[in-house]
């Protein structure tokens, strides 16, 4: 089992209108790791999700999201706080940009004392990512699930830098530092890493992390093209490169940080592939339509 933790909100778009005294809006379910989770259970895998969850609309709406995606709802925690919506709007090349309504909201209240614990038995990873992982008191009660399972599960984290959330860039700095020795697996986008350490190379700031699936501990380095395709927007396609990272480890045994240390080239190589291929997807869709295992021309799972 899969256990994605944090961000579970409705992203706002703004439809285009040419009177000024409305808006227009359409909702959808978003969230960094929440997407993971979805991508997850669409390839197949038992996807579980941990998180504070509203009573209000958006809320019920998002557990009947994941009722229908077969997504794991057992861990999550109930409250009346609203539920965190972030308004989109698009950019002429499909890029996204972001302005959070986030004040005490569900996402962001999770305690140390709701940690679960002891966790499900057949949980074998746990995926963090986004603003959840920088925002009290939710970081901390994720950085304790870390120190309580890190040695027992493996961990897979995305900064997913949010700076409309949290402007201070080394608050993110700090929590990156504080996290990724903790993570078997890093993934972070150009865009993260020019925010976070402007004028280094990603290069660079991978061989300080040593743990991302391109330049690994065992010193092993690799790299692949992008995908040509018409491209809808961007929304979800970083979520849907870790989903499917994660799930093309399971699938090849290669689910363990000992395994990822030991893996060759060309099973890495397979993995950032097939990664790259539902990320592709992604994009040809409009928003976080993340790909089910027939869309990237697989059978179901054994």
């Amino acid at each position: 089992m899969f256990l994605s933790c944090g961000d579970a909100l409705f992203d706002l778009f703004a439809q285009g209108d040419d009177d000024v005294s409305r808006i227009a809006l359409n909702g959808r379910i978003g969230g960094s790791p929440l997407n993971v989770a979805l991508g997850l259970a669409r390839l197949g895998h038992h996807a579980a999700y941990f998180t504070k969850i509203s009573s209000d609309l958006f809320g019920q709406r998002i557990r009947a999201f994941m009722e229908r995606e077969a997504i794991d709802q057992r861990l999550l925690v109930p409250t009346d706080r609203n539920t965190t919506l972030a308004m989109v709007s698009l950019k002429p090349d499909g890029s996204a940009a972001y302005v959070f309504y986030i004040d005490g909201t569900a996402d962001r209240s999770i305690e140390v004392s709701d940690v679960p614990n002891p966790m499900p038995a057949e949980l074998e990873a746990i995926h963090l990512a986004s603003y959840s992982t920088v925002t009290e008191p939710t970081a901390g009660a994720l950085v304790a699930l870390l120190r309580q399972e890190n040695d027992r599960r493996f961990v897979s984290y995305d900064p997913n830098v949010r700076a409309s959330i949290e402007p201070d860039l080394d608050i993110w700095r700090a929590k990156v530092a504080e996290i990724v020795p903790h993570a078997a697996l890093v993934k972070a986008s150009d865009e993260d890493l020019e925010q976070l350490y402007p004028g280094r190379a990603p290069e660079a700031v991978l061989a300080d992390w040593i743990g991302a699936v391109a330049l690994s501990g065992s010193g092993l380095e690799t790299s692949i093209g992008g995908r040509r395709i018409v491209v809808a927007d961007t929304v979800g396609a970083g979520d849907t490169f870790q989903a499917a990272l994660l799930a093309g480890l399971k699938e090849r045994s290669a689910l363990s940080r000992s395994a990822l240390l030991r893996a060759p080239k060309a099973l890495i190589d397979d993995v950032l592939d097939f990664a790259a291929n539902a990320a592709a997807v992604t994009c040809s869709r409009r928003g976080a339509d993340l790909p089910r295992r027939a869309d990237l021309g697989l059978p179901p799972l054994a």
